[in-house]
């Protein structure tokens, strides 16, 4: 393409573009019109230069005619609080719904895996000598060992504070690191599989696997079903790198990117109260029976959040993505 003909050709209507987003006055109908026309134009025209003679200077200069124009045509919005009720009764559950079929079989072989592992450290002393010396061991499988006074060592509020920092920045690498092809998240979960593995195979090998999974279960279901649907949604992004199906890669990775940034504030807000209940529940005086019952509770109403809200919100049209009108504008790739 000669980007100077091109120039020529278009340069009046950017011009008068222009003109009509400087104009102080209201515009009357037949302006408004001629406006979102000339959007829209421009918008073409910017992806064609994108993609067939890129020039620093003139996409820059037509980005912010389209940016300035699409704030006139759609207005300026503001977050309130009608928005993040939205968010946590259509958006966030929608999103984790249309994902399961990603973390729903994380969740599966990853317990599958910290399972293996536990019975291959719990039968294998070699392999529990390797992990540390016989003292050692002794002293964090013992009655009040390590493992036990793990969760009544700190304040319960300082201690629900840092897992629940830990485990949210967890939950955000596996989102994040996604994009590499998903081979990070891999990595992240299997070092949280070999952690809980190794708990496993130490309590069951000195024949107090009961207790430790009365620590564990409270607070560790919902914890690691965030954590799996983080990895599912990472995994997801990774997969749409490599087949975006039926949309452009690049729409494709804007569109799941989003609902992954969505899903990191919600998933903040599943590991706060997961959190909770590792602060507060897991150390408490209450039965194990008790805290283990406290822990299914949330874990099923997590799921009955997911499955009746998300499920209600997706057959609804709802992708879990931002609203339409706050998307960036489709561009068409032809003038």
């Amino acid at each position: 393409m000669d980007l100077d003909v091109f120039v020529s050709a278009h340069r009046a209507e950017w011009d008068r573009l222009d003109a009509l987003l400087s104009r102080r006055r209201r515009l009357d109908g037949a302006e408004v019109d001629e406006l979102v026309s000339l959007y829209q134009r421009t918008a073409t025209h910017l992806s064609v230069i994108q993609s067939s003679a890129p020039d620093p200077q003139l996409t820059g200069r037509l980005s912010q005619l389209v940016a300035r124009a699409r704030n006139t045509v759609t207005g300026t919005r503001h977050a309130s609080w009608r928005d993040a009720t939205r968010f946590l009764t259509h958006g966030f559950p929608a999103a984790v719904y249309r994902s399961r079929h990603w973390w729903i079989p994380t969740a599966i072989l990853s317990t599958i895996v910290a399972a293996l592992l536990g019975w291959w450290i719990g039968t294998h002393p070699e392999v529990q000598s390797a992990i540390a010396a016989p003292d050692e061991l002794r002293e964090l499988t013992r009655p009040g060992g390590e493992y036990e006074t793990y969760y009544s060592s700190h304040p319960a509020a300082s201690f629900a504070a840092q897992v629940w920092t830990n485990n949210a920045q967890a939950a955000a690498m596996c989102l994040v690191l996604g994009i590499f092809l998903g081979l990070p998240v891999l990595w992240i979960l299997f070092l949280n599989m070999l952690n809980l593995g190794v708990g496993i195979g130490l309590m069951a090998s000195a024949g107090r696997l009961d207790i430790f999974l009365g620590l564990v279960l409270p607070h560790g279901l919902l914890e690691l079903t965030a954590v799996f649907v983080a990895a599912g949604t990472g995994l997801r992004l990774g997969w749409t790198l490599i087949d975006p199906g039926p949309r452009t890669r690049r729409s494709a990775l804007a569109e799941e990117g989003r609902a992954a940034l969505g899903m990191a504030v919600g998933l903040a807000l599943i590991l706060f109260i997961s959190g909770a209940i590792e602060g507060f529940v897991t150390p408490s005086g209450l039965p194990t029976w008790a805290r283990i019952g406290i822990g299914v509770a949330a874990e099923l109403a997590f799921f009955a959040y997911v499955y009746v809200l998300g499920g209600r919100a997706v057959r609804a049209g709802d992708s879990g993505d931002i609203d339409e009108a706050e998307r960036s504008a489709a561009i068409p790739t032809a003038a």
